[in-house]
């Protein structure tokens, strides 16, 4: 049995605690209560069930944290503590289609990290239909339940299969997208768009993908999927090669000799 922190703990509970209900709303799915927030953006009763299912959980184990939730937006603390990221349900839009692929995700970002700036030192990413738990801590490793993740070894793209968002109804920047997608698509031996953003980061960080980009994504989208990468041995920036996804909302991610030649193609696309 692997030994982990007690703050994986607490993420652990609250996910399980949220899971049982987001999985009997998926069995109902016609009868979802739906809203429009957005283009190509929806919330269900579920999300907000989940997401308030959570929030009792982390706030009971550390009342005084602050919280950045997707739905609620961000929820003042303790400057001085930790704060949490959470996406109730990341993949929403599977979740009323009835695909099977949907996760809940959180984080812990310090504010007084490496160099004094806030960094993520925890991150679960829990797939409620399949009880798949993958946590990490920073400098213990990543891991799916009791199993250490490593990143896929592959060092050819055209033995790679790399996962990606597909810009739609608004979101992201097609134009550009295209753009890198013409350059990766003749050289790799597939793609795939699954629709979770949080599962794309943990199948990385399982070796199930060999890279991933994305861009126009929240923190809550990232910051968990992020640490399971590294912490698996993998490397995450943004588009340019530099540490300023958060700012760019664009993420390249791959083991080191993928996320190069990754980076180089990208790297052409963005230049024309």
């Amino acid at each position: 049995m692997v030994s982990h922190s007690g703050l994986i703990t607490v993420m652990q509970r609250a996910v399980r605690k949220a899971a049982p209900r987001l999985r009997r709303d998926f069995g109902e799915v016609e009868q979802l209560q739906v809203s429009r927030k957005g283009p190509g953006d929806f919330v269900t009763m579920a999300d907000k069930q989940s997401e308030q299912t959570i929030v009792d959980e982390l706030k009971q184990a550390r009342p005084d944290w602050g919280m950045v939730l997707e739905e609620r937006g961000l929820v003042e603390g303790d400057p001085d503590k930790p704060r949490w990221i959470v996406d109730p349900l990341d993949g929403t839009t599977n979740f009323l289609h009835g695909i099977p692929h949907f996760a809940i995700s959180i984080a812990v970002e310090d504010p007084r990290g490496a160099q004094g700036k806030p960094e993520i030192t925890h991150g679960i990413v829990y797939q409620p239909l399949t009880d798949e738990t993958f946590w990490a801590e920073k400098g213990r490793g990543a891991w799916l339940h009791d199993r250490r993740l490593r990143v896929s070894a592959r060092r050819h793209l055209d033995e790679a299969v790399i996962a990606t968002g597909i810009p739609h109804l608004g979101r992201s920047d097609a134009a550009r997208w295209t753009s890198i997608y013409a350059r990766i698509a003749p050289e790799v031996a597939g793609l795939r768009r699954l629709g979770s953003a949080t599962l794309d980061f943990a199948w990385l960080a399982a070796g199930r993908y060999d890279g991933f980009w994305e861009d126009d994504l929240d923190v809550w989208d990232a910051a968990a999927g992020i640490l399971l990468v590294r912490e698996a041995g993998g490397f995450v920036s943004d588009f340019r090669g530099q540490d300023r996804m958060a700012e760019r909302r664009e993420y390249l991610a791959a083991n080191g000799e993928l996320h190069s030649k990754l980076h180089k193609l990208v790297g052409g696309a963005l230049r024309g």
